[in-house]
């Protein structure tokens, strides 16, 4: 870029407070991969969450059918919108009035003539006719679009827009960090799926969650019990479900409540496996080189830990007991070949981050409408 003006990037439903670590983990890989693709930028973030956020439901009526309102001029200010779709909401099953948020935020891009940059994040499934063509409509007009699983990048093909790049988790631009402390298997106990959810049985997950650290724990190996999503009001965070867990085992084991992503990455660098049922736990573990098996919910987490060539996904949603599975990839010869791979798998992710570093440093985002801050 030829003018010397720092460019202002508006980051969407990503946070770098957020309680949940794997927001915190896409804000983060936004900001580096900013950084790396047009050199210092001023970031600004929002999420549904951030207080005060000008990107609300009420503010967007207030928008809507004029040519100029709240939200429009607001966007109006940035040069590049990194639209990280919360790494998994760019779909309506969590809701279509999500989606639609999201989708007019994503058209008031355009009508203030801000170039728009879908960061890797999994797309689809889109269950209704109304999400379908919301989405749609939307993807012909972003300006660059990324995926982070082969069966996203399908989606997006069939509903009309071949995405410019298949990438990988933000969480892979991330340094690996140095770890502090030895630990043996790191356990990441979901507090959304500990209580009643509409993914797998509650009372099951509980079961063998307990068991799993049970069976550890008489084989003589240590456990420590990481919260991924910290505590919070809202009431699906990990910390009550990690203590619970503590308190129905029958031995003793460590527990880690992260104060940030910085400490939860340094406790998975330093452990030898982690077995997580958040995904970004398990994302977080490979991208510093350290196995992960999951204990997969949803369909987000297959495309992607495939595309990794990382293939130790366990589905809670097959009614199968995920237990003797897991304790035979912990515990068997075979271990070590999953240690010694993880490295090679976050190198591989790594690589796949400059690709988009060098997409988003060619692409003329900063010229897109002849006009703009930076022009």
């Amino acid at each position: 870029m030829s003018s010397q003006k720092r460019p202002k990037v508006l980051v969407l439903w990503a946070d770098p407070a957020a309680e949940n670590l794997g927001l915190q983990a896409l804000a983060a890989g936004v900001r580096a991969v900013a950084g790396r693709s047009w050199g210092e930028c001023d970031v600004t973030f929002h999420s549904h969450n951030t207080l005060g956020t000008p990107l609300r439901r009420k503010l967007a009526l207030q928008d809507f059918g004029r040519r100029g309102g709240p939200i429009v001029g607001y966007l109006g200010q940035f040069d590049v919108v990194m639209d990280t779709g919360g790494g998994d909401s760019f779909t309506d099953i969590y809701g279509i009035q999500r989606l639609l948020l999201m989708a007019y935020i994503q058209r008031a891009c355009r009508k203030a003539k801000v170039s728009l940059v879908m960061t890797p994040q999994t797309i689809g499934p889109f269950q209704t006719y109304l999400g379908r063509v919301v989405a749609s409509r939307l993807l012909t007009n972003v300006d660059v679009l990324c995926t982070r699983d082969p069966v996203s990048s399908r989606v997006a093909i069939d509903i009309g827009r071949t995405p410019s790049l298949l990438a990988t988790d933000m969480a892979f631009a991330l340094p690996r960090p140095t770890p502090m402390k030895q630990r043996d298997v790191v356990l990441n106990v979901s507090g959304l799926l500990w209580q009643s959810n509409p993914h797998v049985d509650s009372v099951r997950y509980r079961a063998y969650v307990v068991d799993l650290a049970d069976r550890l724990l008489a084989a003589d190996r240590r456990v420590t019990l990481l919260a991924h999503v910290l505590d919070s009001p809202v009431p699906d965070n990990d910390v009550p479900a990690v203590y619970a867990t503590a308190d129905a085992i029958s031995g003793e084991v460590e527990i880690v409540i992260p104060e940030d992503l910085e400490e939860a990455r340094n406790v998975l660098a330093g452990s030898r496996v982690l077995v997580g049922s958040r995904m970004h736990s398990a994302i977080n573990a490979l991208s510093v080189g350290v196995p992960a098996i999951s204990w997969a919910y949803s369909r987000k987490f297959g495309p992607l830990m495939d595309a990794l060539g990382w293939q130790h996904t366990i589905d809670l949603t097959s009614g199968h007991d995920p237990v003797p599975e897991t304790l035979q990839l912990i515990t068997a010869d075979s271990f070590q070949t999953l240690r010694d791979a993880a490295p090679g798998v976050a190198t591989s992710a790594e690589g796949k981050i400059e690709e988009m570093v060098a997409v988003l440093s060619s692409h003329d985002l900063f010229a897109s409408f002849g006009g703009g801050r930076m022009a």
